[in-house]
């Protein structure tokens, strides 16, 4: 049976890793290490799959947080490997936690740094201000661009307290989302323009995620150039926090067709939500890539594919396919492993998929079912 047939054969909707194309990210990721000396981090979330924790930090350094939910989650499933933890603001409550079970934490801006820093540093963890070199690299996607007018993460330069650097390890900054390396050579232009005299008091430099590492196209010697200019010009360490990168092409959502109805167009109801099992169609907003399916009219049967919740807008997209669809075909969406799980909701009570993996001995186990448990015990 082919990799095609088995996905057909799985409960839908269902999350599908795969562990193969996962271990062949590693060893890309791993191998960029290895040439540079840098740090690669999980940027969990993106893909916070713990599943495969033990198998990632086999390959890579560690994982770093959003916040201390995540921050567990890594301390948990990756033990012994660095756990880094940036937040724009820290409750006290949690911070007494994040400092014994990371040994990094970024702080977004001086007021937290001396807030916190006592702590901290008692704890013995390394600390670092996350800054904004205000030089925006995206087109078209605002919402995710941190070096946007009015951003509230990172310190900008006309922000930077010199005086207050006394105890801190390091800068991180974060500006890129699914670029490529000649971006992180622009932003490097500005960091280096604008902080490095500072940076020549660090211990390390954390240029933060957004980096398409194992993309077909990404420009890894240009990555490797960028990481051992920083790293000799001002004798840092150099991290990175890939999300994306990790888990890349590395996943499917599988699907199946409910109803097919017609307004104008065909409209096949599928048991995938855009809005509850892939939000970023919505937010990027992007098309996913359908297997056996082009672009619409591009074959000879057009369908809008929508989801079966109460939203006139959760529409997946528009696909075109050989032959006709019928009610309980399956429809296997690419690239689901990143932002999917992770973003997932039950609006209108709306099941949440299985979590599958494909081993690389073509075997499926199901690692996670959901019910109405799950939908219940997020309510009162």
């Amino acid at each position: 049976m082919n990799r095609l047939d088995i996905l057909k054969n799985v409960n839908t909707p269902s999350y599908v890793v795969d562990e193969r194309k996962l271990r062949e990210n590693l060893e890309v990721l791993q191998a960029v290490q290895n040439k540079t000396g840098c740090h690669i981090l999980l940027a969990q979330k993106a893909f916070s799959m713990f599943y495969f924790y033990p198998m990632i930090g086999r390959y890579i350094s560690g994982a770093t947080a959003s916040g201390i939910f995540e921050a567990k989650l890594a301390h948990e499933f990756m033990p012994g490997k660095e756990n880094h933890v940036f937040s724009p603001a820290y409750k006290e409550k949690d911070f007494a936690e994040i400092v014994q079970i990371c040994d990094h934490i970024i702080f977004n801006s001086f007021s937290q740094w001396k807030k916190y820093k006592d702590i901290a540093l008692k704890a013995g963890v390394e600390c670092g201000i996350r800054i904004n070199p205000q030089c925006s690299t995206q087109e078209g996607h605002a919402i995710y661009d941190p070096c946007a007018p009015g951003s509230r993460l990172g310190v900008t330069l006309d922000n930077f307290e010199p005086d207050n650097l006394d105890g801190l390890a390091g800068l991180h900054f974060h500006t890129l989302c699914e670029q490529n390396s000649d971006d992180l050579k622009t932003t490097l232009q500005a960091v280096d323009a604008k902080f490095g005299k500072y940076l020549a008091q660090m211990k390390w430099l954390n240029f933060g995620g957004g980096h398409h590492i194992t993309r077909e196209d990404y420009d890894i010697d240009l990555l490797v150039n960028c990481i051992n200019y920083m790293k000799n010009k001002y004798d840092l360490e150099i991290y990175l926090e890939p999300g994306e990168a990790v888990a890349l092409n590395a996943g499917w959502l599988v699907s199946e067709v409910l109803e097919i109805i017609d307004n104008d167009m065909q409209i096949a109801i599928l048991d995938t939500s855009a809005a509850c099992h892939m939000p970023d169609v919505l937010e990027m907003p992007y098309r996913p890539n359908v297997i056996g399916a082009g672009k619409p009219n591009e074959k000879p049967y057009t369908y809008r594919f929508g989801g079966p919740t109460c939203l006139a807008g959760d529409i997946i997209g528009d696909y075109s396919f050989d032959r006709p669809l019928k009610v309980g075909d399956k429809v296997i969406f690419c690239d689901m492993a990143i932002y999917s799980m992770v973003k997932n909701n039950t609006f209108n009570g709306m099941p949440l998929p299985d979590i599958a993996v494909l081993h690389e001995d073509d075997t499926v186990e199901v690692v996670k079912t959901f019910g109405y448990e799950d939908f219940k015990m997020r309510l009162s």
